[in-house]
């Protein structure tokens, strides 16, 4: 997908959320990025294969 130099991480990668925002829905609280994932507000992700990263916010100390 990634067509620019140096290309993005792909989405298997640890440091996929590197890559570029190729669509940006804020009022639908989401991103596609260059590497297919889709990255959601809350931190949740869904990657090309169909996996899912559960959101992964920092807990706040109350």
């Amino acid at each position: 997908m990634c067509q620019h130099q140096p290309p993005c991480p792909s989405a298997d990668r640890a440091d996929h959320e590197a890559a570029r925002i190729v669509a940006f829905h804020p009022e639908q609280g989401w991103s596609l990025l260059c590497n297919g994932a889709i990255v959601f507000d809350d931190t949740g992700e869904l990657l090309p294969d169909g996996s899912v990263i559960a959101p992964h916010r920092p807990l706040v100390a109350a």
